[in-house]
């Protein structure tokens, strides 16, 4: 066990690799898209929850329940701004995007509850878009945070959720990164280092990252899925993540609950936040809004 997996040092590097994310700037996409935005706060049973909304052009289709990612300790809701815009203009949705608790300051489970019960507002009457279609969806540990609100509703008996979107998501924090296949001919963007921050931080026990709210991918996961909500899941082709991604997808297809797996090809982990092209973005964003604009029609 390294230095970094000790509670006490995770911690402290976490808190400051949040520091320095918090000053960095949102990759500007799109900005022919314009930003309908406003702000509201949803109440969670770990406090008040800031949301922004992003509008769409005419009237709600439905809604989209976003999580950013950040590996559970860094992170903010901007960094998501190109994507939430785009999904408001181009699906008909309110984006509600999330500005939930972050490690170590808010461990496992409160993000994951959170997100729970943000959706659960969302799908509530009394929303302008109320009757009509609402999906949970994330970027990385977002992604993560999606799957587990996904399998909170499905215990709890709802909401009925029209679609989950896990988009290259953390599924497996039981196995170390170091133990994780690296795809063939890639050196990945997420270091083992960087996982044990991250993990400790948010789930500092080892023997509790086996909870299928944190690890649905690990094989000794063998709660029934019948009934979940559909999923769409997008890996990486070169992201160290992809293969747990993969595993949980068989796993959601055995049940009925895949929509599809998309692999984007040639890209690592983080792709629309850290260089890939503005044409290879679109068509992931484009491939995404089609599959929210499916799910809230249905």
């Amino acid at each position: 066990m390294s230095l970094l997996s000790r509670r006490p040092v995770a911690d402290v590097v976490a808190r400051v690799l949040a520091a320095g994310a918090r000053r960095a700037t949102p990759r500007a996409l799109f900005p022919e898209i314009p930003r309908r935005t406003t702000g509201t706060t949803i109440p969670t049973r770990h406090g008040p929850l800031p949301a922004t909304l992003y509008h769409p052009p005419g009237r709600p289709g439905g809604a989209y329940v976003n999580a950013h990612g950040g590996g559970f300790v860094l992170g903010k809701p901007d960094m998501d701004d190109a994507l939430c815009r785009f999904l408001a203009e181009h699906t008909g949705v309110v984006v509600v995007n999330v500005d939930y608790v972050l490690a170590p300051g808010h461990r496992f489970p409160a993000p994951c509850e959170q997100l729970y019960d943000a959706a659960v507002w969302a799908a509530e009457p009394e929303r302008e878009w109320a009757g009509l279609g609402v999906c949970v969806g994330g970027q990385s540990a977002g992604g993560s945070l999606a799957a587990a609100a996904a399998r909170l509703a499905l215990r709890a008996g709802g909401p009925d959720l029209a679609l989950q979107v896990l988009h290259y998501p953390p599924l497996d924090l039981a196995t170390p990164a170091r133990d994780k296949p690296v795809p063939p001919g890639t050196r990945p963007m997420l270091r083992p280092w960087m996982s044990e921050v991250f993990d400790t931080a948010y789930v500092p026990d080892p023997a509790r990252r086996r909870d299928p709210l944190v690890s649905p991918a690990w094989g000794a996961d063998v709660e029934d899925l019948t009934g979940i909500a559909p999923a769409v899941v997008i890996t990486a082709e070169q992201d160290l993540l992809r293969a747990e991604a993969v595993t949980y997808a068989a796993r959601l297809a055995e049940v009925g609950a895949l929509v599809d797996h998309h692999d984007v090809p040639g890209v690592d982990h983080g792709y629309d936040q850290t260089g890939a092209s503005p044409g290879l973005v679109h068509a992931a964003y484009s491939y995404l809004a089609g599959k929210v604009s499916d799910a809230v029609s249905a």
